[in-house]
């Protein structure tokens, strides 16, 4: 086991709800902090450099979504949705402004904990020091270290989320091949249950997002209608 353990932020306005949580995953050898209200959440973001967090969407003050895009701001780490209100659309919100997953309630500790691991296991390499020999992909004038977790266009890095970073990987990887939102969900998520493929699509549009802002063209990744997606070769 590392010796830095890693910390996750619970943010829920429910004792019942954050007792549940923090206590299973403590017996995961998880190290969790607890909060009830977004701005006290927030300054607890801004100072304790957390691997994770789990936001409550309804909380008081601040809700989930503001205090996800504010942390947006400092952090990449993975954000876990956890909410009663269980629409395509509230779903869709979250993954847009940010979110890397969303768990309705009531939900089960074994989902819970699998989607933890699952986001973890995405996250940046260098969190805990290490470099795990990972490979470098270049195409297109995009370069991807998966050992450091860098992203490098033309114009410098690109700063990515785990999620959109696994993304771009997996369609860099297969670079010219078209590869299907299901198999997008299996290889960039590693989840093979109760994910929807819409998923794919949110986190596409913020990936190009980023990519134009960073001067890359969007259009590198392509639209295959009614299949999936396809990173595009550019001729040298």
């Amino acid at each position: 086991m590392s010796d830095n353990p890693t910390r996750i932020l619970v943010v829920d306005d429910e004792s019942s709800i954050t007792d549940f949580v923090s206590y299973n995953l403590r017996k995961e050898d998880y190290e969790v902090d607890v909060a009830s209200d977004g701005e006290v959440a927030l300054d607890m973001a801004k100072r304790g450099n957390y691997d994770l967090y789990i936001l409550d969407v309804m909380l008081p003050g601040m809700d989930g979504y503001e205090l996800c895009r504010r942390i947006r701001s400092f952090s990449n780490a993975p954000v876990l949705f956890l909410s009663a209100r269980d629409t395509e659309l509230d779903k869709v919100v979250g993954l847009e402004i940010g979110g890397d997953d969303y768990l309705a309630k009531p939900f089960g500790v074994r989902e819970l904990i699998a989607r933890i691991k699952a986001l973890l296991r995405r996250a940046p390499a260098e969190s805990n020091g290490e470099n795990l020999g990972e490979e470098v992909i270049e195409a297109s004038g995009i370069r991807i270290d998966e050992g450091m977790h860098v992203v490098e266009g033309p114009n410098g890095p690109i700063d990515l989320t785990p999620r959109e970073f696994e993304l771009l990987a997996t369609l860099m990887r297969h670079a010219g091949k078209v590869l299907s939102r299901d198999q997008l969900l299996r290889d960039a998520w590693g989840w093979e249950y109760l994910v929807e493929t819409k998923t794919v699509d949110t986190h596409v549009k913020r990936l190009r997002d980023k990519l134009e802002a960073a001067g890359v063209d969007p259009g590198l990744i392509e639209t295959v209608r009614g299949y999936g997606y396809r990173f595009k070769l550019m001729k040298a």
